[in-house]
């Protein structure tokens, strides 16, 4: 049986996926959907952000960061300060909140920068552009507006367990 486990953790780690979406991603995500389910021009500190969405504290600077240089929250200092949507819950797309904490969404390496040798005669490549443009259209087609959480994930699951 240890033998099994070994070799499911192995092909586990050799195995390559097409995306991984990382916590940094995730967390953008749920800030961004606490944020939609406050009310217009509410500002929200992060700790009750990371308190409600389940965000390591330590994560939130960070993201909180890159949320405002791109433009889809508006950092408020003072006593009290916080965050606040820059633009209309509906306007920011899922999009828009991965490429804020990652760099643009890409598949593969080669169809960004076409750094493979074989591209001009690649068979596969037509396959990879097609799937990814297709991942792009339905994640910036996702408004954050509609994954507003008023609650935040440790309410909701407090509800089911009470």
């Amino acid at each position: 049986m240890q033998e099994t486990a070994v070799n499911s953790a192995k092909s586990t780690a050799d195995r390559s996926s097409l995306m991984n979406i990382g916590r940094k991603v995730d967390y953008a995500v749920r800030a961004l959907s606490y944020l939609a389910a406050q009310p217009e021009r509410w500002v929200v500190g992060s700790k009750e952000i990371a308190a409600r969405q389940d965000i390591p504290t330590h994560y939130m600077s960070k993201i909180m960061k890159d949320l405002a240089a791109a433009g889809l929250v508006h950092s408020h200092v003072g006593r009290k300060g916080g965050f606040s949507l820059a633009r209309p819950p509906e306007s920011i797309s899922v999009k828009e909140a991965y490429e804020a904490v990652e760099k643009p969404l890409s598949l593969m390496d080669c169809l960004d920068n076409h750094c493979c040798p074989y591209d001009t005669v690649c068979t596969q490549i037509s396959v990879w552009e097609r799937a990814q443009m297709l991942l792009v259209e339905y994640l910036a087609g996702v408004s954050i507006g509609s994954l507003a959480d008023r609650e935040g994930l440790k309410g909701r699951l407090n509800g089911l367990h009470s």
